[in-house]
């Protein structure tokens, strides 16, 4: 290591201790001085590790999340950034945050990478593998239409051919194999190979590669994906290596289903969360581990950081789910159906850069399917609380039963007042870290560090 580089990591690793120590902080800022005085830092904090990158509009990370949690049954030095801080600085920070590691042990890195960042990351190190989960029309002032951000994707993984692609078979889009790179998919069984489908009118991605004619399908799970194929050309989805052959039981809180005649299950509800628990089954397999430390891996209870977090708010259980764009967003929606029980409902809208600037994205939710009779109470909140309480509206949400809280803290108090023992919060990624501070302040989050 260089004298620069050795300077650079003294001075993320004091950055680090003194935010980790005192402020319980610490996923970004040191990995920015340090990249900042010295960009070769992070090749040669990475030079030892197997590198596994994560990425794709959705579900990046309860994929790293459970990726890492599939692979600790096996090996013992995992490096991996828990918080979702994916983009350069919060990853150096993440090696920054590694405790010293035996010399001839195995390092392997499990890193959710921003799809904007992943050519960056793959000029610093050298990965050995991605995992490719989807790709949604998403933040368009940061990302543009969904093939600009394809084509992101793709100038990192053109940087390391030989790395092993573990791709969601199900979305045509990832139409790789120009790429020399050795290809393992993951997808959902279809049954009925006669079916002739078509996706929903306003979802994007559904255009054949090779024709540009509309893509059919046998079978689609939700949005764009699904058994894919184009009667023009001939164009299909390839055969998959890994599939989810049924789904056995959904609820809010638990997913239930079959991966090549295995049944397991995931403490998160919804279809799209099964792709990722998929994903990282592909990963394990890959990786030499058998059906039983994966089972075991699923089994851990652990919540990741603001997607289906549950807290206890006095009494009630307060469950916190991320959205941040209309697939995600319609995906979570079609989850709360599922719950029996009547519950109250609150929704935090930021456009703050992290966001997306564009509140747009939520007119493509299907807030009119919503069961506005199972819902006791719709409280809108956040720095944008107009559009989104507007869209309540729209949707015919009982006038009766709505109401907004411009101010987070009366947002928060209003939640702490509802009768119903069950709230679901949905809220943009820079609403759910001020609703996670202002929990946390207030003693209902154990405070963790962010590293």
């Amino acid at each position: 290591m260089s004298l620069k580089s050795r300077l650079a990591v003294i001075l993320g690793r004091t950055t680090y201790k003194i935010l980790h120590d005192i402020f319980h902080r610490g996923s970004s800022l040191p990995g920015k001085l340090a990249y900042q005085f010295d960009p070769q830092v992070l090749k040669e904090l990475s030079r030892d590790y197997q590198v596994i990158i994560v990425t794709g509009t959705n579900g990046k990370t309860l994929t790293t999340s459970l990726t890492t949690k599939v692979l600790q049954q096996k090996y013992d030095h995992i490096l991996t950034n828990p918080t979702g801080s994916n983009m350069v600085q919060g990853i150096t920070s993440a090696f920054l945050a590694q405790k010293k590691v035996p010399k001839k042990a195995t390092r392997l890195a499990v890193l959710e990478v921003d799809e904007a960042n992943v050519e960056t990351i793959c000029q610093a190190m050298t990965p050995s593998a991605f995992v490719l989960t989807n790709i949604f029309r998403d933040q368009m002032d940061r990302y543009g239409e969904i093939y600009t951000t394809l084509n992101k994707i793709l100038a990192g993984v053109k940087l390391a051919p030989q790395a092993k692609l573990m791709v969601n078979g199900d979305a045509a889009i990832f139409d790789l194999q120009d790429l020399p790179n050795p290809k393992v998919y993951y997808g959902f069984q279809s049954d009925d190979q006669d079916a002739d489908l078509r996706a929903n009118f306003n979802v994007d991605g559904v255009l054949c590669p090779n024709c540009q004619n509309i893509i059919h399908y046998h079978m689609i799970t939700y949005a764009n994906l699904g058994d894919y194929f184009c009667p023009h050309c001939g164009f299909k989805r390839p055969n998959l290596d890994y599939q989810v052959t049924s789904i056995n039981k959904l609820t809010p809180s638990t997913s239930q289903f079959t991966i090549d005649q295995n049944d397991l299950t995931i403490n998160i509800g919804g279809t799209y969360n099964i792709y990722n628990a998929l994903a990282a089954y592909t990963v394990g397999r890959e990786l030499s581990l058998n059906t039983a430390q994966i089972m075991r891996a699923f089994a851990q209870n652990e919540q990741v950081f603001g997607r289906q977090e549950v807290i206890d708010l006095d009494g009630k259980q307060l469950t916190i789910i991320l959205v941040k764009n209309p697939v995600g967003l319609n995906e979570v929606l079609a989850t709360l159906k599922h719950d029996s029980k009547n519950y109250a409902l609150g929704f935090a809208l930021n456009a703050n850069y992290a966001d997306g600037i564009d509140t747009s994205w939520i007119w493509d939710g299907d807030f009119e399917h919503l069961p506005f009779q199972k819902i006791d109470r719709v409280i809108t909140g956040g720095e944008r609380w107009q559009d989104i309480n507007f869209r309540f509206k729209v949707a015919e949400m009982p006038p009766d039963k709505l109401s907004h809280q411009a101010d987070l803290d009366d947002f928060l108090a209003e939640l702490q007042q509802q009768s119903s023992p069950k709230i679901y919060v949905l809220a943009t990624y820079t609403a759910m870290l001020q609703l996670r501070k202002k929990l946390t302040d207030k003693g209902y989050i154990k405070q963790k560090t962010l590293a």
